[in-house]
């Protein structure tokens, strides 16, 4: 981390757009100077569908945060769904000049170039090289090589590639909305460090965000990031069922939801009644019981992991996942929906215990993560985010000029 780096980090999801602004302060930890959302509907089941909506929201949401936090904002990095995403595995071998002066920054950036160095499928391009391991040349394995004794190092790293249309779309958005793109970032990968502890970090773990319109998942092998991908339903595929079953208002779904939030009928306490006050019927008065609204919550819920144990297998890579790790509004807020998880995934499911997951509020962590991965980025040149920052005299000074080097260009 570069200590007074400023980084915008932009969450565009199916409900809303968040911003995080975060100062990399002088005991390299990220310090929040905004924090801002509005509310988005441009994008359903993981696709743009209103590209003005979605360059309106997120104006809206940079302008918040520049007010809150006295600053221009003139960039930001993205966070990108999985299916947009391609993962490949490469490997580099770099010669060391001198065994004993040790492996050097430039070492090591060159062989992040040479990762670079793969045959692109048509209609992709790359934007991120993520750094797996080092391999000295006596078979150690270092998360850093530099200053070690070596006369040549082997990199392990996963190219992430990005579909252009869909990077094109992100862009146009943005330029909409006066803001350049200084990055794009796959969601689980910048939630890993935030939603996972210590231990799960060197595990192999499914990651699941659930949000309200998608589901997320990544695979990660220790450092390495195996595999992602979207699901299209989350929590509104629970609340848009509540409506339509039972006929009521989408408020009163959504009430209900929060309310009676249970993944398995089998854990009712108390089968009482339930007072409908917007049902739409020709009845005027509706009751119902709890463990029919339970049905109707279990019955999505086993849908959503049900796709997810289907896209997995298809992968071929759900005997390799030890741990499923959950987070997202979408479904932490409903009780037993782990054990529903671990019903149909047959896999232990855990909802997340992350040490800085309790400290940020759900509606803004997946952009937190954002900035904290930017940040944390090994190895990048730059990372800053283009900010005008205004003094207390009301004096426009630009701090930050310069071409983004993050992604090793």
């Amino acid at each position: 981390m570069a200590i007074g780096d400023i980084i915008v980090g932009l969450d565009i999801g199916t409900s809303k757009v968040s911003a995080i602004v975060g100062e990399v302060n002088n005991f390299n930890q990220i310090e929040i100077i905004s924090s801002t959302k509005c509310k988005c509907r441009g994008i359903q089941k993981g696709k743009i569908v209103d590209e003005d909506d979605i360059s309106l929201s997120i104006a809206k949401t940079i302008q918040d945060a520049e007010d809150e936090a006295n600053l221009k904002i003139h960039s930001a990095y993205v966070t990108v769904p999985g299916k947009y995403i391609t993962i490949v595995q490469n490997s580099s071998i770099k010669e060391v000049k001198d065994k004993y002066a040790g492996i050097s920054v430039k070492d090591v950036g060159a062989s992040i170039m040479q990762i670079k160095d793969i045959e692109i499928p048509e209609g992709k391009t790359i934007i991120d090289i993520v750094p797996e391991c080092f391999i000295l040349d006596n078979g150690e394995k270092v998360q850093d090589p530099v200053g070690c004794l070596s006369s040549s190092f082997t990199l392990q790293a996963e190219v992430i590639l990005v579909d252009k249309d869909y990077m094109k779309k992100i862009n146009s958005i943005l330029k909409k909305a006066g803001i350049e793109l200084d990055g794009m970032v796959p969601t689980t990968l910048a939630e890993r460090n935030l939603v996972l502890d210590r231990n799960e970090l060197n595990d192999n773990i499914m990651l699941l965000d659930i949000g309200a319109g998608n589901t997320e998942i990544g695979v990660f092998e220790g450092n390495k990031f195996v595999y992602t991908n979207t699901i299209p339903l989350g929590g509104d595929s629970i609340k848009r069922d509540i409506e339509i079953v039972l006929n009521i208002s989408e408020e009163e779904a959504d009430k209900l939801k929060r309310q009676y939030g249970l993944a398995l009928k089998s854990f009712i306490d108390n089968d009482n009644d339930i007072f409908l006050n917007t049902y739409k019927g020709d009845t005027k008065n509706k009751t119902i019981k709890s463990s029919e609204l339970i049905e109707i919550i279990e019955a999505r819920i086993e849908e959503i992991f049900s796709l997810i144990n289907l896209d997995i297998i298809n992968q071929g890579i759900k005997q390799r996942i030890n741990n499923v790790v959950l987070t997202g509004q979408g479904i932490t807020n409903i009780n037993k929906s782990d054990v529903a998880g671990k019903i149909i995934l047959n896999i232990p499911v855990k909802i997340s215990t992350g040490r800085l997951v309790s400290t940020i509020k759900p509606s803004f962590r997946t952009a937190y993560a954002l900035v904290r991965y930017v940040a944390s980025k090994p190895f990048a040149k730059s990372v800053s985010s283009t900010i005008d920052v205004t003094s207390d005299e009301s004096i426009l000074k630009t701090i930050f000029e310069r071409i983004k080097e993050f992604f090793y260009s």
